[in-house]
């Protein structure tokens, strides 16, 4: 149920009631309108309405034995008071009100941000029925297992598996990919994205609460709660600067009083002022204004940081070490050559009869070589038949009849390649494709070679970009490690143009590298998240993309990027340091502001309005320049 007045919304129409009853009354003393008592009612109303959530937030800090900036405004505006400078300590009270109603609306912005997001998801979903009927029930009573109807131009309302049905579907919701993904049955698909073109049938796989698009939010919300190393600086420093600036207003009021001999009302009146102008909010205030935004802005582009340290923590990254599988290739072996054996006489089989051929002998096979095979065939719409008597020898091959012939696919391993017939080029032509990191299949008809069909881990079509990026931006060091071949590496590492590698690491040995890379700099480890959690743990940041939010990525990372696009990580690089470069903006303006203010007061007797517009109109420079980062 909604609150009938949220907190937001109160302090918002306490702030109108202060800014009505301190125009009033300062309509009132001046133009002698109001006699003076009742102008100090007006007064009195401005300061309970105005002073309500800071002496709220005084009570609270003072039970804890602590000192912030809501004392120090408080105290301001009862000193005001108390030597009849009612207007002014009004004028504070308002500012003051109006300044936290501001803050909270424009830091409230980056949430709703992300909470944006869960109204993407529909709250109803059309759900068939066994008996084939059809009915609309709410996404929070789904089960595991219904079937939910969803029309073209529809927002899919719950994590599934497509049952029936071809379509396309815009994840950007999820992933913050902006180009649609085709989608066929068993593919899977995301609460909050839009089905584009086709009518799917979508089985449940997860409960409402269990959806990425509710982990999303909840990883952002814990992420917006656990602090940055330096706002947790300045968290702690605010009580401590609090009580230096009281003892500070102390001073100046009994040192003058005692030794100068001028009148107590401007001694009061200018500690006052003091008190004011050297609160920190605006430097309290710098960093999370910052860090709120940078961590809305990633969820949007698919990038999830787990908190704001982990913001931070990118921002010094010069050290990136790559997984091989998955991360820098897609991890799916794929047919990249087909070559029928030319030798040299009539009869020479096509691409297609040879890629059938195969795959008539892996039909029934189980191996990751033969699902490659099939994938190619079912690509390339290559009819196939049913081979039988089909035997395998482990780490050879396969051997099977069709059609009165032996077929035979395997490794060298599995023939004789010393006969003649094996001399025209063959071996030759495997030993190039070799060289490119690819694995060779040899196929082989009645006994005689009949050609090969190469098969490689494809790269990633982002990741020479990525990597070309990362480099532009100065990172001291790209290398990847792996557990694969020193020639495989290689290929992989001249094709996306990384300049460094490591091969054939065990994954302890992947654990210890990164150990040494950590103490030589600010290391960032990207893994698939799945088998790289160790070396993810032991580096200074672990990054897991490519998962589109899987559970062991969202459990083992310090930062999720959501879908396969590896451009998302020089993004993420220089949201970081964009984030750092406003923070300290924040920080050196808020520092800059607090000194000519105090500085002012003692060379030319600064106004205590003034200088109340002056701190309070800092704070909300603070908290725009913050939401810069919104922006993608």
């Amino acid at each position: 149920m909604k609150k009938i007045l949220t907190a937001g919304k109160f302090k918002a129409w306490l702030t109108v009631i202060c800014a009505i009853a301190l125009l009033i009354g300062a309509i009132g003393e001046w133009t002698g309108w109001l006699q003076k008592q009742l102008t100090v009612v007006f007064y009195i109303i401005a300061y309970l309405s105005g002073g309500y959530a800071g002496t709220v937030e005084s009570i609270r800090a003072l039970t804890k034995f602590k000192i912030n900036v809501d004392v120090l405004m408080i105290l301001a505006a009862l000193g005001a008071a108390s030597i009849g400078e009612w207007m002014e300590g009004a004028i504070l009270l308002f500012l003051f009100s109006l300044s936290n109603t501001l803050q909270d609306y424009a830091l409230g912005k980056s949430r709703r941000e992300i909470k944006s997001l869960m109204k993407l998801r529909p709250d109803e979903a059309l759900v068939r029925n066994s008996d084939g009927s059809e009915i609309k029930r709410p996404v929070e009573e789904l089960s595991k297992g219904d079937i939910v109807i969803v029309r073209p131009g529809e927002r899919i309302p719950i994590d599934g598996e497509i049952t029936d049905g071809i379509t396309s579907v815009n994840q950007a919701a999820i992933t913050g990919e902006s180009v649609p993904v085709k989608k066929k049955p068993g593919d899977e698909v995301f609460a909050a994205s839009l089905n584009e073109n086709g009518v799917i049938s979508v089985r449940v796989t997860k409960l409402a609460k269990e959806t990425t698009l509710a982990k999303i939010i909840r990883m952002v919300e814990q992420a917006q709660g656990s602090k940055a190393a330096t706002q947790r600086f300045l968290d702690d420093f605010e009580p401590w600067y609090a009580v230096g600036v009281i003892s500070a207003v102390v001073l100046l009021i009994l040192f003058p009083w005692f030794f100068s001999g001028q009148p107590f009302d401007d001694i009061f009146y200018r500690a006052m002022t003091v008190l004011v102008v050297a609160s920190p909010c605006a430097l309290v205030i710098s960093t999370p204004a910052s860090v709120l935004s940078a961590i809305a802005n990633a969820a949007k582009n698919g990038i999830l940081f787990k908190g704001g340290a982990y913001l931070e923590q990118a921002a010094s990254i010069d050290i990136i070490a790559f997984d091989k599988t998955g991360t820098l290739t897609k991890g799916n072996l794929a047919v990249t050559d087909i070559i029928p054996y030319n030798n040299g006489k009539a009869g020479q089989i096509s691409e297609s009869e040879l890629l059938s051929m195969a795959a008539s002998a892996e039909e029934h096979s189980e191996h990751h070589l033969a699902a490659a095979i099939l994938k190619k065939a079912g690509e390339q719409k290559v009819a196939y038949g049913s081979a039988n008597q089909v035997q395998s020898e482990a780490g050879k091959g396969i051997s099977a009849q069709l059609k009165n012939k032996t077929i035979q696919v395997g490794n060298e391993k599995l023939f004789d390649t010393t006969s003649e017939d094996w001399k025209n080029g063959i071996r030759e032509e495997a030993d190039k494709l070799k060289l490119q990191a690819k694995t060779v299949i040899y196929v082989v008809i009645d006994g005689k070679p009949a050609g090969i069909i190469a098969v490689a881990d494809e790269i990633r079509e982002q990741a020479p970009a990525a990597i070309k990026k990362l480099k532009s931006l100065q990172i001291n060091r790209l290398l990847m490690l792996t557990g694969d071949t020193t020639g495989v590496a290689r290929s992989i590492a001249d094709e996306i143009t990384i300049d460094e590698f490591h091969a054939e690491l065990l994954p302890d040995e992947k654990v210890e590298f990164i150990k040494q890379l950590v103490k030589e700099g600010s290391t960032a480890m990207v893994g698939d998240g799945v088998n790289d959690a160790p070396a993810l743990a032991a580096s200074h940041m672990g990054i897991a993309m490519g998962t589109a939010g899987t559970d062991v990525a969202l459990e083992t990372a310090d930062v999720v990027l959501m879908g396969d696009d590896l451009n998302k990580l020089p993004y993420l690089i220089q949201l970081a340091r964009k984030s750092r470069k406003i923070v300290w903006q924040n920080i050196i303006f808020s520092l800059a502001v607090i000194a000519v203010l105090v500085a002012s007061v003692f060379l030319f007797a600064l106004p205590l309005p003034i200088g109340v517009v002056g701190h309070e109109g800092s704070t909300l420079l603070v908290v725009l320049n913050g939401l810069r980062l919104l922006r993608t």
